[in-house]
């Protein structure tokens, strides 16, 4: 097959450790496509003739690494997605109302926002108010993702699934150039702190005690060893009675000694004797 850069196994496998080093994305040979197609985009945009040329300039320059993360991180994701994980944290919510003054939660692969503006929402509509007891963090590695999560501007396709109730209560719709977008109200993107973050970094940017995390659709990006590594730092986090929200196809048998299963790809930490306490 002709292709438009040069392009050898070798270029392949020098991207599969890049990527896997630096956000500990784990890429199988099915990958192949996907990644020419993706970074051939740097190519162009670089003027560059070969993917070689391409790896040895990400070398000399850390301002195109976040580029790179970028073009090869996957954002699928949509408002209430997996809704039964909503309906289950509001319950969650006031069952903790009673007892904790600000229920915490972590977003923890944001992508474009619409999981941290569902979360937000929830809140909202569970609570009866614009201010409900919550403070929500949400991260993301991928920098242009973050932009428009931030941004909160959708095209009305991104939204067209919402009832026409939540349309109404929380969306702006676009006028003039706009039209055809909208905006998410200020007061939901009040509730959130958006921020830049790699699930592999050494230094993590919340503390404890958290009330619920939601990781979903990102650990089956990672091998693994990985993904254990990534779960054993979520565990301290979590409160006793905090839950670990995951994605549809992800199973964590591999670390039962952390957490405990309860149903729907919720989870629950496993609590060891020993254990701090101030968690509950």
């Amino acid at each position: 097959m002709d292709r438009e850069f040069v392009f050898t196994q070798v270029d392949f496998e020098r991207i599969r450790g890049l990527i896997r080093d630096r956000v500990g994305i784990s890429l199988s040979e099915k990958k192949r496509d996907l990644v020419y197609s993706r970074i051939a985009r740097r190519l162009r945009a670089l003027e560059l003739k070969q993917f070689s040329e391409y790896l040895d300039y990400l070398q000399s320059n850390d301002h195109e690494i976040q580029d790179f993360i970028n073009a090869l991180t996957t954002n699928l994701t949509s408002f209430f997605r997996e809704s039964h994980h909503f309906n289950h944290l509001a319950k969650q919510m006031l069952e903790r109302s009673h007892s904790k003054p600000v229920f915490r939660i972590w977003s923890s692969a944001c992508s474009t926002g619409e999981e941290a503006y569902s979360i937000a929402m929830t809140a909202i509509e569970t609570f009866g108010s614009w201010t409900p007891p919550v403070s929500i963090l949400a991260t993301d590695v991928d920098t242009n993702v973050l932009a428009q999560a931030k941004a909160g501007i959708y095209g009305f396709e991104r939204v067209e699934k919402l009832s026409n109730d939540r349309l109404k209560h929380f969306f702006f719709k676009g006028k003039g150039p706009r039209d055809g977008s909208v905006r998410i109200r200020p007061e939901v993107q009040a509730l959130i702190q958006f921020k830049p973050f790699n699930l592999l970094a050494e230094q993590w940017p919340v503390k404890g005690p958290l009330d619920a995390v939601f990781c979903r659709n990102v650990m089956i990006y990672f091998d693994k060893p990985t993904q254990y590594e990534i779960l054993t730092r979520f565990h301290p986090l979590l409160r006793d009675r905090g839950l670990l929200y995951a994605g549809h196809s992800e199973s964590f048998q591999h670390a039962a000694d952390l957490f405990k299963s309860q149903g729907q790809t919720i989870f629950k930490p496993v609590i060891h004797p020993g254990r701090l306490g101030g968690r509950s």
